[in-house]
């Protein structure tokens, strides 16, 4: 793809950031590196060092805390560039500074976010959030884990599930219930040291994304002073969905930047790739395939930019996001699978990237929030 056309639209500072971001990914976690990290389920620990050296931490976070107080845009272009490079270094970035750190810097105490936000932006904190549990993951209105009030603090009891990268935070943003029974208005939001007595984590074995693996966290009588809380108590709920526009943002960007690096290393197999004398993407069959994974980039890519610039203007365009994050992360599902097919038995042994891309890509439509509860706020917004 055609550099120009790539940065058609941006700003000389936002092409400059592109620029720079898949340099440094370059060289800090090449092919070879993500590969070794894959296969040993290891945390990109180097790579978000560099990342927050660079100053990339704290795009999206007010200048008084170490941040840049960047636009939606300035997201989408780093979201796309961190997906081109890798999906695992895309999710290990949304994971500490989107999931969990942004209800810091948009609900948080000014001593909570003094406290966190910095040392987020230094590369010295890494957060993951515990939302879903073992029986509510959609339905977050039923979530069950308790914080129960304890003098001048609160009590926590309860599991969390496919937590990503929990093993590896320093502090877990948790999802709890501070009001006994089901809706919205009793769900509040904490601060977790990893490191408490009675929180315990285990990885799970996922399909994809092992650099991020998931995990299940048990939460057994811990103790938290009353100042660990994220907001007011009973807004939890507010406070994540005023996060989800970022957040889905973000994932729909990820999933655009990873459908062009797929595109184009199928390309490259199809263009040098030789069945009956030629060139296999000379072929109608395989050609094809390539044009439809083309159409599909080029639509999602502009549906997620436009989304950003609709945030910046500072319109809520809640259906447009939805239709973002649904549709660039089946994308980005569909493209795999096609280059799967493309590739063939090259694609599908495990010393090849595809294999990998193929896998990693799927739990797009899982993730913050999946495909069909997209689906049900477009409908919503349809009047449905």
């Amino acid at each position: 793809m055609n550099d120009a056309h790539m940065t058609f639209g941006l700003s000389e500072e936002q092409r400059q950031m592109r620029a720079s971001v898949l340099g440094l990914l370059n060289r800090v976690l090449p092919p070879a590196k993500i590969r070794a990290l894959d296969e040993a389920g290891e945390y990109p620990l180097e790579a978000h060092q560099a990342l927050a050296d660079a100053g990339f931490m704290g795009l999206m976070y007010p200048v008084e805390y170490g941040g840049m107080s960047g636009s939606y845009l300035d997201l989408a272009v780093l979201g796309e560039a961190l997906g081109y490079h890798y999906g695992g270094i895309a999710q290990a970035y949304a994971i500490t500074v989107i999931y969990a750190g942004m209800h810091i810097a948009l609900h948080g105490s000014d001593a909570l976010k003094r406290e966190v936000l910095p040392k987020i932006v230094a590369g010295d904190m890494r957060l993951a959030l515990c939302l879903s549990e073992p029986d509510h993951g959609s339905d977050v209105a039923g979530i069950e884990l308790s914080a129960m009030r304890k003098r001048d603090g609160y009590v926590l009891n309860g599991q969390k599930i496919y937590n990503s990268a929990a093993h590896v935070a320093h502090n877990l943003v948790v999802v709890a219930k501070t009001k006994p029974g089901r809706g919205y208005d009793g769900i509040s939001m904490f601060l977790v040291d990893a490191s408490l007595p009675g929180v315990s984590i285990r990885r799970l074995s996922a399909l994809g994304r092992h650099t991020t693996e998931a995990n299940h966290c048990f939460f057994e009588n811990v103790e938290l002073p009353a100042d660990r809380m994220i907001g007011e108590e009973n807004s939890g709920w507010r406070g994540l969905m005023r996060c989800l526009n970022v957040e889905r943002l973000n994932l729909a960007a990820n999933g655009v930047g990873n459908t062009r690096r797929i595109i184009d290393h199928v390309l490259q197999y199809a263009k040098t790739r030789a069945q009956f004398g030629r060139p296999i993407g000379k072929f109608q069959a395989v050609s094809h395939k390539l044009a439809d994974m083309e159409i599909m980039w080029q639509t999602a890519r502009a549906q997620t930019f436009r989304v950003a610039q609709m945030l910046d203007a500072g319109l809520d365009p809640v259906c447009e996001n939805a239709v973002a994050k649904a549709y660039a992360t089946e994308v980005n599902w569909k493209a795999a699978d096609l280059g799967m097919q493309i590739m063939a038995g090259a694609g599908y042994i495990m010393d090849q990237d595809m294999q990998m891309m193929f896998r990693d890509a799927r739990v797009g439509m899982i993730g913050g929030g999946t495909s069909e509860i997209q689906r049900n706020v477009i409908a919503r917004c349809m009047g449905l």
